[in-house]
């Protein structure tokens, strides 16, 4: 018996199970703490004294970037449910031809960034572009002659970004309707209602939790926008910072300008919120997955494919074959070794990022599951704020507090060298991956929690029953069992990084351009040709894992079948 039970291992077998949950607990928030800086420096900033800056933005521009900001939001949200919700209900709750391609295919816009998107119309639609100049042709028109809507407005910018973000209320409105049981909608049946009233009276209630959400993040998501709304020469927010900032010269005024944005993001939130108090819509019939959808055939299945086909035209394939056509007959002039040194440092940058935020998410995430206190929740929900914080005001958070501690460090080290070292965080590519994080960690996170939450307790149970104590756990139980949601936030980073536009364009290192950058620069000099090769670079790497995702995530779980 005493043989058996040596108090030692126990002993230590004790303190090490006491020990790493505090350690991982200081982790969490101590990450917390480091990603949440940027919205805390950008806050304080309202405590700041106004400058003569602030004083004549106030009185020129705000209110045009108010009232810009507020329509853009309204225009896009409409948009988006529109767009969203029509396609959702009819690729779950209807059968036509050619309905299981445009259950995945409905999300490939999400592959193309809205700046790439504005480049490829804009070149379709301007005045000396083929559309226009086909019109004069064939009418014989002169400059005068006809009126055509101009793409580069903010009518423009707001069908641009719907087509773009329209695939987060598709997403979340088809699990919503995915989820409604037959019971639920054989009742609305016999009760009279055919499918349009089905759809009004039954489906929609029940999924307005997931499209409220769904237009939430795509407001976000616009509201965070610099590259379309900048080249239509839209006066917002984002844009009246990186004025502020760069050409201006004013950090405070460009970062109270970001604590007004921040603003409309917590407002947004807010509505989010408010519309879903309550909206909490439970099933209790064990089918989950509607077998009985609606036949469509004729000329119900050709409006059904139309309502599929033109976002799906619009919002991918037609600037995508724009951007391929200008960079097979045009393209960059500087392809070759410089393309190259783009291509690599985007990667780089969005490789580096990803292997970062995968591996905090994975200690974050096991920090919940091993400490489940509230400090460690409200650790975690403060590390995944960043997404909801525009791009443009993370870059100015990061760059105030990074920037004085960048010449705090270079005077140390000339004190104790006699050299100079320059710029040690913002020289290089440290604070940019710093930023990123804080950007994007949330999705990471998320993504990671989502597999954690399958993995039941009782395989700790096992493991510690085995002597692995928690680190040994995470290591050689759940690691292996996390391979694909770790894959899936790896990529989900990847692609955003890849994307990210304005703190790439703040916050990148002096030589040091990605291919959004070298397509935006390439753009706003009315080289549009030259910009798409970079362009179509930045759709194709994302397009890959974006199909692989989509129809991962569309795939039916367990217990529901396929119509």
């Amino acid at each position: 018996m005493t043989t058996a039970l040596s108090p030692q291992p126990a002993h230590g077998d004790f303190a090490a199970r006491v020990r790493l949950p505090r350690l991982l607990t200081v982790f969490a928030v101590t990450l917390a703490a480091v990603l949440a800086l940027p919205v805390v420096v950008v806050l304080l900033n309202l405590l700041a004294p106004s400058t003569d800056t602030w004083r004549h933005l106030v009185d020129t521009v705000l209110a045009d970037y108010v009232a810009n900001s507020l329509l853009l939001m309204l225009g896009v949200a409409f948009g988006v449910i529109i767009g969203g919700v029509t396609t959702a209900w009819i690729t779950t709750m209807c059968s036509f031809p050619g309905r299981r391609v445009f259950e995945w295919a409905l999300l490939l816009p999400m592959a193309m960034p809205a700046y790439v998107m504005a480049y490829a119309y804009t070149d379709l639609l301007q005045y000396a572009g083929p559309v226009q100049s086909t019109l004069r042709e064939l009418m014989d028109w002169g400059v005068h002659d006809y009126w055509f809507p101009d793409v580069r407005s903010l009518g423009g910018a707001i069908v641009v970004l719907s087509l773009v973000l329209y695939p987060y209320v598709y997403l979340l409105a088809r699990a919503a309707f995915l989820e409604q049981s037959d019971s639920m909608l054989e009742v609305a049946r016999v009760s009279g209602y055919g499918p349009w009233g089905t759809f009004r009276r039954v489906a929609l209630p029940l999924a307005r939790p997931g499209i409220v959400a769904g237009t939430a993040l795509a407001l976000m998501e616009a509201l965070a926008d610099y590259g379309t709304v900048s080249y239509f020469g839209v006066q917002t927010f984002t844009t009246g910072i990186f004025r502020a900032w760069f050409s201006l010269g004013d950090h405070v005024a460009a970062a109270q300008l970001s604590a007004m944005l921040l603003g409309f993001v917590f407002l947004v939130l807010l509505l989010e919120r408010m519309t879903r108090r309550g909206a909490a819509f439970h099933s209790v019939s064990q089918r989950k997955r509607l077998r009985n959808v609606y036949p469509l055939r004729g000329l119900r299945a050709t409006v059904a494919v139309m309502f599929c086909v033109l976002p799906l035209v619009f919002g991918f394939l037609l600037p995508a074959g724009i951007m391929a056509h200008m960079a097979f007959t045009s393209g960059d002039a500087q392809f070759g070794a410089r393309y190259l040194t783009l291509t690599g440092n985007t990667v780089t940058l969005a490789a580096v990022t990803s292997v970062l935020a995968v591996a905090l998410a994975l200690v974050v995430g096991y920090a919940g599951r091993v400490s489940p206190t509230r400090l460690v929740r409200a650790a975690n929900r403060i590390a995944g704020l960043g997404y909801a914080v525009p791009g443009a005001v993370i870059a100015v958070g990061v760059l105030i507090p990074v920037t004085r501690l960048d010449h705090l460090l270079a005077d140390w080290v000339q004190s104790m060298t006699g050299s100079n070292p320059g710029l040690i965080l913002t020289g290089g590519i440290a604070a940019l991956v710093y930023a990123y994080l804080a950007r994007f960690f949330a999705v990471a996170l998320q993504t990671v929690d989502a597999g954690l939450t399958k993995i039941t307790p009782s395989m700790s149970d096992a493991a510690r029953s085995m002597g692995l104590g928690p680190g040994a756990t995470l290591v050689r139980v759940h690691a292996p069992l996390l391979w694909r949601s770790a894959l899936t936030a790896g990529l989900l980073v990847f692609v955003d990084v890849m994307k990210e536009l304005p703190a790439t364009f703040v916050m990148r290192p002096f030589n040091f351009d990605t291919l959004a950058v070298q397509a935006y620069n390439l753009a706003s000099d009315e080289r549009l040709a030259e910009a798409s090769t970079a362009a179509l670079t930045i759709v194709l790497v994302g397009l890959l894992p974006l199909i692989v995702l989509s129809r991962m995530m569309l795939r039916p779980g367990p217990g529901q079948s396929r119509n």
